[in-house]
C-alpha cells in the first residue's frame, strides 16, 4: 500500500480549487494554484507554461468557448520525493448545452504539487483522455461513478 501524503489535505485542495476555477471560467482563479512556472497540458494536447501565461491564455480560451464543467474523483496522493508529491484524478466533462456527462470527455488528471517554502503549488498539470478503446465497460463504469456525484437535477 502507498503511503499517504502528510500535506495530502493541502494537495487535494489545490486540485479542488482547480477545478473551482475552471468551473467559474476564471484564467486568474485557475492560475492562482500554479507555480510561478508551472505547466499545464490540456485535453487537447494544448501546453500553457508559467503562472501569468496560464492566467491569460486561459482567460482568452473562456471568453471565446463554452467550455465544459469538470466533476473530478481524487483517486491518490503519493509523495515521490522531498517536497514533491502526485496527485491521480479521474474526471467527466458537462458540455454547457447539458447537464449530463459526456463519456468522450473523460479524462484523467495528473497533478505534479511541490512545496514552495510551506506553500504547496502546482508544477504540472496534465489532462490525458479516458477513451479506454480496450476497455468500454471501464469507461462506462467510470462515467457512473462520476454521475454519482452529480447534483440530484
Amino acid at each position: 500500500m502507498t503511503q499517504a501524503h502528510p500535506y495530502d489535505a493541502h494537495i487535494r485542495a489545490l486540485y479542488g480549487q482547480f477545478i473551482d476555477g475552471w468551473n467559474r471560467r476564471s484564467g486568474a482563479a485557475v492560475a492562482a494554484g500554479f507555480a510561478d512556472d508551472g505547466d499545464i497540458i490540456g485535453f487537447d494536447g494544448s501546453h500553457h507554461r508559467g503562472r501569468l501565461s496560464i492566467a491569460a491564455d486561459l482567460r482568452q480560451v473562456f471568453a471565446g468557448h463554452q467550455t465544459p464543467a469538470y466533476v473530478g474523483l481524487i483517486r491518490s496522493v503519493r509523495p515521490v520525493a522531498q517536497g514533491v508529491a502526485v496527485l491521480l484524478a479521474h474526471a467527466g466533462m458537462i458540455p454547457p448545452d447539458s447537464s449530463d456527462l459526456d463519456p468522450d470527455l473523460n479524462t484523467v488528471q495528473t497533478l505534479v504539487a511541490v512545496d514552495e517554502g510551506g506553500r504547496w503549488k502546482i508544477s504540472l498539470f496534465q489532462s490525458t483522455p479516458a477513451a479506454w478503446h480496450q476497455h468500454p465497460e471501464a469507461r462506462e463504469a467510470l462515467t457512473q461513478e462520476l454521475r454519482g456525484l452529480l447534483a440530484p437535477q
